[in-house]
């Protein structure tokens, strides 16, 4: 059984999520109505796994959860609205260390959560199964403990953007997929990058349209590079990254020879969205493979690894993040077992491994 704290101030959303764990069958539920109970329980209770909401009174779910990392750490599954305020505390929840997060419904919760069920329980199942880094904010813990007091974690200043080189960026691009564990995952990858990085890098990450406009502003604050949703038909630009809009599927073709990146409607083939599959399919229709670079990271799933493996097969180049740093191998571990993953990165190292590829 997996041991499950659930921690909201709303009786009602704590019996909605108390009824659907409990009729899976294999969670052991217990809850708690606010973040100050919730620490009190975790010494004694040891949950494999906490569903935690943002917005609490007293004690809200950042606070809380900056508190669970540091003092207990165990997996957290954020309990988020669909606003851009919302998207923005759960990025910086998840920048705290919590593993996914899950969307309240709009409208009648009690109306609308049943159809959420089916992937609010696989989220919490898959995030109850992760390790967490036994060096995860190993020296806020350590400072916690000799000092007794709970530091914040301080924001990242973005660097300084290094002048962009005309004329290197040629048809090359990077396709990068990812999905739970993926906006810190982004947070590294694009950090390690300069500015003048020579390919466009065009990302899926599976997230909810209201998420992933908060989520690129964050990286561009973060990174040299100059970071944007595509929501229009967008020239790809070296020195760029460009996040897929959420509920979309994001592709690229060419306008008048120029390679752009361009939402589309979602396609009912592929499962998640927007799709890594449906971006290397498109890109390799009108780029020679050989142009181009998929990445897959962290992510429950396979979605991207059909793709990439068939982009390897064609001369391409592919990049699966190792088990060891992916909050969940499932999508790059899909890569790696069908044979379609030309190395195999840590996260950290992922960064320094594109920049030698587009420069030989």
């Amino acid at each position: 059984m997996i041991k499950l704290l659930v921690v909201d101030d709303s009786p009602l959303m704590r019996r909605l999520l108390t009824e659907i764990f409990a009729a899976s069958g294999d969670f052991e539920i217990t809850v708690a109505r606010s973040g100050d109970e919730a620490l009190a329980m975790l010494r004694e209770l040891a949950p494999d796994v906490v569903t935690l909401d943002i917005n609490m009174p007293g004690m809200d779910g950042l606070a809380c959860l900056d508190r669970i990392m540091i003092e207990h750490p165990c997996p957290v599954v954020m309990v988020s609205s669909l606003t851009a305020e919302g998207a923005n505390e759960t990025l910086e929840a998840m920048a705290l260390g919590a593993i996914d997060f899950i969307a309240k419904p709009k409208g009648a919760v009690s109306l609308e959560i049943d159809k959420l069920a089916p992937e609010l329980v696989e989220k919490v199942r898959a995030a109850a199964a992760v390790q967490i880094s036994r060096s995860l904010r190993l020296r806020d813990r350590v400072r916690a403990r000799a000092s007794g007091v709970v530091p914040k974690r301080p924001p990242r200043s973005k660097p300084l953007p290094m002048p962009t080189r005309a004329g290197i960026s040629g048809d090359g691009v990077v396709l990068v997929g990812c999905s739970t564990g993926g906006p810190p995952a982004l947070d590294v990858l694009l950090g390690d990058l300069p500015g003048d990085f020579p390919w466009p890098i065009v990302i899926a990450q599976h997230m909810p349209a209201s998420f992933t406009g908060p989520l690129a502003r964050r990286l561009d604050k973060l990174c040299a590079l100059t970071v944007e949703e595509v929501g229009s038909t967008t020239p790809l630009l070296a020195g760029h990254a460009y996040i897929g809009r959420g509920d979309t599927d994001i592709m690229i073709s060419r306008r008048h020879g120029v390679l752009v990146a361009m939402p589309a409607p979602i396609s009912s083939a592929h499962f998640w969205h927007p799709s890594v599959d449906r971006l290397v399919e498109s890109a390799m229709r009108v780029c020679d493979p050989k142009r181009l670079i998929g990445v897959l990271m962290t992510g429950m799933g396979a979605d991207g690894a059909a793709a990439m493996a068939e982009l390897q097969s064609h001369g391409g180049f592919t990049v699966a993040e190792s088990a060891e740093s992916a909050v969940i191998w499932g999508m790059p571990g899909s890569l790696v077992e069908r044979g379609g993953a030309s190395c195999i990165y840590p996260l950290e190292q992922i960064g320094g491994a594109l920049l030698a590829r587009v420069r030989r």
